[in-house]
């Protein structure tokens, strides 16, 4: 069943008004007459069955009709990636999204050499990205700040995973290690606790940044195998080996 992203509130009989674009999708794309259903979600009030009541020249109009389940949301993970180019942020996002984080955050380094990015774009591409994967929440995408000032501003509860190209150790083993030294099964590692990911640019980390994120006493320093990956690549490795891990994966 088609499964829609809205920003409306959901509940017994209120009227939800989808973007124009939506609607023609609806409508245009998947041919929907009044009286079909679908799924909505809106990442606050769970997922719904809806009705299309109404088609209108500029839209439609839903009604949700009941839940069909509530709200929940995965392991607080956030992603952290240096800026690349375009395209590839774009996938970094899509996965993200796939793969379970919470929340996605784009950070300037001193290597950082990229194109200039739409953050409206972002936030549809992890929409539809939600929609497809059947989770109950988007994860926002957030603009562009300064590595160091990400760093000040760091909530040291919060566990980061470095992957570092210049070594570092394996990361199942570095996760499980982390873990451990906290006090926690790795059960708990993942379901009770903050964790987030940091993706370097191309090009790496600059001598400074290396250094001062492997003082940090809230990261573990991890590698991500013998060859050097592309930023999309790593982000999508380093999500699967959290996941598997300290994730919601089932083991």
């Amino acid at each position: 069943m088609i499964r829609l992203y809205v920003s409306s509130d959901l509940a017994p009989g209120s009227a939800v008004a989808p973007t124009l674009d939506q609607s023609r999708y609806l409508t245009q794309v998947m041919r929907l007459k009044v009286g079909d259903d679908l799924l909505a979600f809106n990442g606050r009030d769970g997922e719904w069955r809806a009705e299309v009541a109404e088609v209108l020249k500029k839209g439609v109009i839903l009604r949700a009709v009941e839940q069909t389940r509530p709200q929940i949301f995965g392991p607080d993970l956030e992603l952290i990636v240096a800026v690349v180019k375009k395209a590839r942020v774009e996938t970094i996002v899509e996965k993200a999204a796939e793969l379970g984080a919470r929340h996605v955050r784009l950070v300037l380094t001193r290597r950082t050499n990229a194109d200039r990015l739409r953050l409206d774009r972002l936030d549809a591409i992890a929409e539809e990205a939600a929609e497809q994967t059947g989770r109950l929440d988007v994860p926002p995408v957030d603009d562009p700040v300064r590595l160091d000032a990400l760093l000040d501003g760091w909530d040291e509860g919060r566990r980061l995973m470095f992957c570092d190209e210049t070594g570092g150790a394996p990361a199942i083993d570095a996760l499980m290690a982390a873990a451990q030294a906290a006090g926690q099964t790795v059960e708990q590692a993942g379901g009770g606790g903050k964790w987030a990911i940091l993706i370097g640019p191309e090009g790496g980390f600059s001598p400074e940044e290396g250094e001062r994120l492997r003082a940090l006493p809230f990261a573990t320093r991890v590698s991500l195998g013998p060859r050097i990956l592309r930023a999309d690549t790593a982000a999508i490795a380093a999500m699967t080996l959290w996941q598997a891990v300290v994730g919601d994966w089932e083991r």
